[in-house]
């Protein structure tokens, strides 16, 4: 062994007790970092040359201390079950806000839902039953109709603006989709190149992590870390994201609710295979634009204000026709739906004036009012109008109720996830503070090591032959 053996070994541990301190610092430097993973120095000592022969000095001591690498203490499993999470949660969560900002929007049960001014509005013809002869009351009717018809086509519009809006969303998350897989597959090949050549990829690593968990997010993309350290992101099983390749999603379909076309995404680069998004907030987007008769929320609330305004021009012009008016003439329709688009839009009242109105039955003489009072019983039918809204709000509610807890589930299960995640990869100020204190410790016993080497060989160098001189 070397006289100036314990040399080198001393300013190994120097160097790894400095090279533990400046990771101990970045960790605090970047504490509060969103997607940072703490870090730490990993070592291993070097083993004794072994010496063989004559003059052998039997077992000797190693040669220091070898810093092999600064490790990133994440946890792959951990990643992968927070992007999962964050995938349902995106879902669930983009479907509760679609339906209790439609619910609010139908404003049931109160004084300002349509259930009100249905009830309303057969209250105005019981009235006018019992004073036929009273143009307050006949008016009442008419502005009460009018009221009702508007009511109806606003709800109509207010549906149809959300899905407008909610469309719009869906352009922006695939638009956000494609910048984050351009940024992934920079990336990746940023890593690879460092990983080839034994420099670290920690904190590009991490910049990754987190836009691998973003994508998660919109869309319940899946990865998997392939042998050269890339991120491999699918979608529907194909790949979004492949070493340094990304590829990029287009929205198709219809730009208005009346078209009752789904709504979908594509591949750019392959615009007859379509993507298979089930989850995400854009998997949510999708099933809240799609058709009524694919379960869409918002396109069924529509076709039931179409199905409301239908069936009360139908029922009511039925009744109204079989009628006649004050002065013996037949009954008309009270109101007119368009022949083509939406009924709720569409909808007006032909009823112009108060002698139009039909309130006696044949034969029953000017004076009668059977025809309106009728008229005012068929809010009680079980085909009524007011039973087909009572029964899509009911549904409605349910629905919104179901997503709304399954939301708040996936919500609780992603928090649990990220924190199961950052109780591994977080920096901890208290851990990091020990770790600190021990690599100024150990720096400090090194350096006094180099120095009492150093002591000693200025004895054997300076001394060796001259004592007693």
């Amino acid at each position: 062994m070397s006289t100036f053996s314990g040399l080198t070994t001393a300013a190994s541990g120097l160097a790894a007790a400095r090279r533990g301190m400046d990771v101990v610092g970045q960790n605090i430097a970047n504490q509060k970092t969103e997607g940072y993973t703490r870090q730490r120095v990993e070592t291993s000592a070097i083993a004794a040359v072994a010496h063989t022969g004559r003059f052998s000095m039997g077992a000797l001591p190693g040669h220091g201390v070898s810093v092999d690498g600064v490790a990133r203490l994440g946890d792959a499993l951990l990643d992968a079950r927070v992007r999962d999470t964050l995938a349902a949660s995106g879902y669930w969560s983009t479907r509760a806000l679609a339906a209790t900002t439609a619910e609010r929007g139908l404003a049931e049960p109160t004084e300002n839902g349509l259930a009100n001014r249905l009830t309303t509005f057969w209250a105005g013809w019981q009235d006018l039953a019992n004073t036929p002869d009273s143009g307050a009351a006949a008016s009442s009717v008419l502005e009460s109709a009018k009221e009702l018809a508007a009511h109806i086509a606003g709800g109509y519009r207010a549906v149809a603006g959300q899905w407008v809006g909610a469309r719009g969303t869906a352009e922006r998350t695939v638009s956000q989709v494609n910048a984050a897989a351009d940024q992934i597959a920079a990336l990746n090949s940023e890593i690879r190149d460092a990983l080839a050549s034994g420099r670290s990829a920690n904190e590009l690593l991490d910049r990754r992590g987190v836009l691998a968990e973003d994508v998660a997010r919109l869309t319940g993309a899946t990865a998997s870390v392939e042998s050269d350290g890339t991120l491999t992101v699918r979608i529907g099983g194909n790949a979004l994201v492949a070493g340094g390749d990304a590829r990029h999603l287009t929205l198709t379909g219809p730009t208005s609710i009346d078209a009752g076309q789904r709504v979908g995404v594509i591949w750019e680069s392959a615009p007859d295979l379509p993507v298979a998004v089930d989850g995400g907030e854009l998997g949510g987007s999708l099933s809240v634009l799609a058709p009524a008769a694919d379960g869409g929320m918002l396109a069924q609330l529509a076709a039931t204000y179409d199905r409301v305004a239908t069936a009360l021009a139908e029922s009511l012009n039925a009744q109204h026709r079989a009628g006649v008016t004050a002065t013996g003439q037949s009954g008309g329709d009270f109101f007119t739906l368009p022949t083509t688009g939406s009924a709720a839009l569409g909808l007006r009242v032909a009823v112009t004036t108060p002698a139009e109105l039909a309130l006696a039955t044949p034969g029953g003489g000017p004076k009668d009012s059977g025809n309106a009072d009728l008229i005012s019983q068929i809010g009680m039918r079980a085909t009524s109008p007011d039973a087909l809204w009572t029964d899509q709000v009911t549904r409605f509610g349910v629905t919104t109720a179901a997503d709304v807890q399954r939301a708040t589930v996936s919500e609780s299960a992603a928090v649990g996830a990220i924190g199961a995640q950052q109780s591994v990869a977080a920096v901890d100020g208290d851990e990091e503070t020990i770790s600190l204190l021990t690599y100024q410790t150990a720096y400090q016993a090194a350096a006094r090591v180099l120095t009492a080497v150093d002591e000693a060989l200025d004895v054997l160098i300076n001394r060796t032959g001259v004592v007693g001189r």
